[in-house]
C-alpha cells in the first residue's frame, strides 16, 4: 500500500486521513493543532504537530519519502501553496491539491500540483446528477465533460430493444454494457431457474431487449448523460 502524507486536517483532510487509514494505506497525518493531532493519532499510522510550511520540520518526519502527499490546507491558501511548492521541491511523485475555486485551482497546477480536487464543486455536481437521474447508481468521469455511468433501466427503456430506443441517434451517447438481472423459467420450482449471479454482457446487440431491473452502462457527454428519462 502507498505511504501517503496528508497536510490539513480539516474536516476534509481529517475524514480522508482516517478513511485511507481504514483502507490499509500508510497515513502520516499533519496539522498545526494539538488537539486534532491528538483526535486521529490512534486511527493512522502517525499524527504529528508541525507547520506543513517548514520544509525541515517536514523532513523531520520523513514526508520527503512518501508516495503521496495531499494538501488539504482549507483555510489559508497562502501556505497551502507554500507547502505545494515545498513538496515539490522534495520531488514527491504525487502531489494532491484541495482548492476552493477554479482560480486557485490553476495556481496548485502551476507550481507543481499532479491534481487538483475541488471537494464543494464535486459534491455539488454529484447531488445534481443524482436529483436529475435518480436512477443513477454510479458515475466515473473519463475526461471534462464526458463520463460512464451506471443506471437502473428507466421505466421507459423496458421492452424496447437497443435499436427502438435509438440512443445515439436521440441522445449522442452509447450503450456500452448490460448487467441482466437474473431471469427465473416460469415451469420451474420455486427457487429453482436463476442464474446464480446477473449476467454481463459487455457488447450489447441491437436486438437484445432491455428488461426491468437491468443496469446500464452508457457513455457519452454530461450534457446528454442528463438528458436521459428521469423514469
Amino acid at each position: 500500500m502507498p505511504r501517503i502524507a496528508v497536510l490539513g486536517l480539516g474536516r476534509f483532510g481529517y475524514t480522508l486521513a482516517t478513511e485511507l487509514a481504514a483502507r490499509k494505506a500508510e497515513v502520516i497525518a499533519v496539522d498545526h493543532s494539538p488537539t486534532i493531532v491528538e483526535q486521529i493519532k490512534d486511527n493512522v499510522d502517525l499524527a504529528v504537530r508541525l507547520d506543513a510550511t517548514d520544509e525541515l520540520a517536514l523532513r523531520s518526519q520523513k514526508i520527503d519519502e512518501v508516495d503521496i502527499a495531499i494538501v488539504a490546507i482549507g483555510g489559508n491558501f497562502e501556505s497551502a501553496l507554500l507547502a505545494t511548492t515545498i513538496l515539490n521541491s522534495l520531488e514527491i511523485p504525487q502531489i494532491i491539491c484541495r482548492a476552493r475555486t477554479k482560480f486557485h485551482a490553476e495556481i496548485f497546477k502551476r507550481i507543481g500540483a499532479s491534481q487538483v480536487i475541488q471537494p464543494e464543486k464535486q459534491a455539488g455536481e454529484e447531488m445534481a446528477r443524482k436529483l436529475a437521474l435518480p436512477h443513477l447508481r454510479d458515475l466515473i468521469p473519463l475526461e471534462e465533460g464526458f463520463s460512464l455511468i451506471e443506471l437502473d433501466a428507466p421505466g421507459s427503456f423496458v421492452g424496447k430493444s437497443l435499436l427502438e430506443l435509438k440512443l445515439r441517434e436521440t441522445y449522442n451517447l452509447n450503450l456500452v454494457g448490460i448487467r441482466n438481472m437474473p431471469v427465473k423459467d416460469e415451469d420451474a420450482e420455486d427457487g429453482e431457474g436463476i442464474d446464480e449471479a446477473p449476467r454481463i454482457m459487455s457488447v450489447p446487440k441491437p436486438h437484445d431487449i432491455i428488461n426491468s431491473g437491468d443496469t446500464l452502462y452508457i457513455v457519452g457527454p454530461d450534457a446528454r448523460l442528463a438528458q436521459l428519462p428521469r423514469e
